[in-house]
């Protein structure tokens, strides 16, 4: 079945930027909508960005302006480009794409130091 692999995370400083890469493998089914969650110690997983294969993208009110979800269709991949790092964005971040299933990454780690 589909694999997702995410690649990207690290330690960085308040104010830097990071960019987070996924990409699918195995794939048997067109992937509609992409995304990127992340969890933080304590939380729940959130929702940070979407982006559909027609290139329709959403994002939470807490990195709108901060962070760019991109994807290329031909390669299977999507992206996530985080300017202006928080410590507030320190989390686990997954990969997502939906066929007529839900698929997930296994999860990169994004530390952000005040």
């Amino acid at each position: 079945q589909m694999q997702l692999v995410e690649s990207g995370g690290g330690l960085v400083q308040a104010g830097e930027s990071l960019r987070l890469s996924c990409a699918a493998s195995r794939i048997t089914f067109g992937i509609n909508t992409m995304a990127w969650y992340r969890q933080a110690p304590g939380k729940q997983r959130e929702l940070v960005a979407t982006i559909t294969r027609g290139g329709s993208t959403n994002y939470a009110d807490s990195v709108n302006g901060r962070f760019t979800i991109s994807r290329d269709n031909a390669k299977n991949t999507v992206s996530l480009q985080m300017n202006s790092l928080e410590s507030e964005d320190t989390a686990v971040y997954y990969c997502y794409a939906r066929t007529w299933k839900d698929y997930w990454g296994q999860g990169t780690q994004v530390t952000v130091s005040s």
